[in-house]
């Protein structure tokens, strides 16, 4: 393997400058982010100013907020108790709103530092009805469903030209059986973001290009229909990398792949040649209503909002389950690529719809799940 001083646009996140290899693995102990660090590289700061509409300094106001609004969310549920009905962060307030179903935690959520909504269904509740929906077959028209706290609903996301599909009511009215829900319109249907071969991108499996997601201890995590479970994979320059160890595509998105062959892992995230790269430091997960970025090997770096949790996706393959949603915009390419808030990575690129001319949603599956299901460390700076 060359030594990693070219810099390009299709540069791996494996394959970095030297002193990050030197720099060795960090234990997963070390993942959480010291309060004198700061939250965020010039790379982040800018893609947030562009994609948020924020100065630089509210872009840094932003990003310490959410990190308080992270480090509080923990603590505020376990107050809430059997009475918590979910949780989300307030831009305009820069505060964590918890939704509750009792006056009593509510003022006990405020007294905790968190701003209180009444509503009329628990998060067990509405997860328990998002269970019974997610067993009914889905038709093409529908797009998503999840649950959304602040309705104290589930919402169920429909393809506006397929809104007066007869299989798509029948689907919502079922829906409407199982629990709270509530309809509303997406302009497209989700897809997957693989791309076809091209050069100078980060990996190939077979004729597929996709984005690394994040590094881990042995290997990098990305998206699972990339790739099954034991296909090669190749790096931007046509060198073999490793190969698929896991892999699981619909039902969830998930993968990860072991480096070999002179490449190793670097605890980053590329700014692909036009910004400077953001170091990660933990995988603490961010609040619905969080700035978050991506970088993929398509449209490079792109922010906007956490939007939803916990979502199933109706992708034509199949749907895939506990997806976050974004803002995000992201094309052909970008699949398997970081979603990271602040130094905290928060997923890997799955699929949406939109592009980043016009804008869209993208879809995540969190960093979390994949490195419980596979056994993996991230590798931390």
């Amino acid at each position: 393997m060359r030594h990693a001083t070219v810099l390009r646009t299709g540069l791996s996140a494996l394959l970095l400058l030297g002193a990050w290899a030197a720099a060795g693995p960090s234990s997963a102990s070390a993942a959480p982010s010291d309060s004198a660090q700061a939250p965020a590289s010039a790379a982040l700061l800018t893609a947030m100013q562009r994609d948020l509409g924020l100065s630089e300094g509210q872009a840094r106001a932003r990003l310490a907020e959410e990190k308080a609004a992270t480090a509080l969310e923990s603590k505020v549920q376990r107050t809430a108790g059997s009475a918590y009905g979910g949780s989300w962060f307030d831009a305009k307030s820069g505060k964590l709103v918890v939704a509750v179903t009792t006056t009593e935690k509510a003022e006990a959520v405020r007294a905790a530092g968190a701003d209180a909504r009444l509503v009329e269904h628990t998060a067990q509740q509405l997860d328990a009805a998002k269970a019974r929906i997610d067993a009914l077959p889905a038709p093409a028209g529908v797009s998503s469903w999840h649950v959304d706290p602040a309705t104290s609903s589930v919402v169920v996301n429909v393809v506006a030209s397929e809104r007066l599909d007869n299989d798509v009511w029948v689907f919502v009215a079922q829906a409407r059986e199982a629990g709270p829900v509530t309809v509303e319109t997406t302009s497209q249907a989700p897809q997957t973001f693989a791309a076809g071969t091209v050069g100078g991108d980060p990996y190939y499996t077979g004729n597929v290009r996709c984005s690394i997601g994040f590094s881990v201890h042995g290997g990098f995590v990305t998206a699972g229909h990339c790739g099954g479970t034991g296909q090669s994979v190749r790096g931007w320059d046509g060198s073999a990398i490793g190969h698929f160890q896991g892999s699981s595509f619909p039902g969830n998105d998930y993968a990860w792949v072991n480096v070999a062959n002179g490449w190793w892992t670097v605890p980053v995230v590329l700014g692909w040649g036009t910004v400077s790269d953001q170091l990660v430091r933990g995988s603490n997960e961010a609040p619905v209503g969080a700035s978050i970025c991506r970088s993929g090997s398509t449209t490079r770096w792109h922010c906007g909002r956490v939007l939803a949790k916990n979502e199933t996706v109706n992708y034509s393959q199949g749907a895939v389950h506990q997806m976050t949603k974004t803002s995000v915009c992201a094309e052909g390419g970008d699949s398997g690529g970081s979603f990271i808030s602040g130094d905290q990575a928060q997923g890997v690129t799955s699929g949406g719809w939109g592009n980043c001319s016009g804008g869209g949603e993208t879809w995540y599956q969190p960093v979390n799940e994949i490195l419980n299901r596979y056994g993996l460390t991230l590798h931390t700076a």
